[in-house]
């Protein structure tokens, strides 16, 4: 392998919304995919507390009902049906990757090591996201499309009590993935400059 497959990669992910349930790939085969970004992402202290769950099909298109469900009891009737669209979109495709941190192991990562207990839950979120590159960069090297997105809390609880999620497991963010309908728009750059520096070449 070459650097230059990574990189690749990388251009390759993108944030896709028009999704189907047409996965080029058999639901197995993506869930193994995830199972081996969890096993080989890297987080601090290898302490390995991010939790994933991942839902295809019927099970997918609940978490969206359930998101459906709370945004109506906030946002008023006359003003639902932009977000009823996006939910929608959200529902059409093939699945979620629901990505969780484990606070049991953070408090005893804190409780271990004192000294750096304002920081684990910090590493915890590092992890977490690193998670999501992996899984969303894997994805998209298979030719799915994803996109990334936050309704924690709100759906906090339906997840919970439907999955049975374990009450030290917080929610950190839910990824939608499937067939590509349409895909990523025009990305912008803004100018390296003064985002990189380079010192000793």
């Amino acid at each position: 392998m070459t650097y230059t497959v990574l990189q690749q990669a990388a251009e390759t992910r993108r944030s896709v919304y028009a999704l189907n349930k047409n996965l080029p790939l058999p639901a197995a085969e993506v869930a193994e995919m995830v199972k081996h970004a969890v096993l080989h992402t890297p987080s601090s202290f290898n302490s390995q507390s991010t939790r994933v769950v991942v839902l295809f099909g019927a099970e997918h298109e609940k978490l969206w009902q359930f998101a459906e469900d709370a945004l109506r009891a906030i946002v008023p009737a006359e003003n639902f049906e932009p977000t009823k669209q996006k939910l929608d979109m959200f529902k059409a495709a093939a699945g979620s990757v629901l990505f969780f941190e484990d606070q049991n192991v953070v408090k005893g990562l804190q409780e271990r090591f004192p000294s750096y207990a304002d920081n684990f839950p910090i590493w915890a979120e590092h992890a977490d996201a690193m998670h999501q590159y992996a899984v969303w960069t894997t994805l998209a090297a298979a030719g799915i499309g994803a996109n990334l997105q936050h309704y924690n809390p709100l759906i906090d609880n339906a997840v919970a009590q439907e999955w049975s999620v374990p009450a030290n497991w917080t929610l950190r963010a839910q990824m939608v993935f499937g067939g590509i309908d349409a895909p990523a728009g025009e990305k912008t750059f803004d100018p390296l400059e003064g985002r990189l520096k380079v010192f000793g070449l």
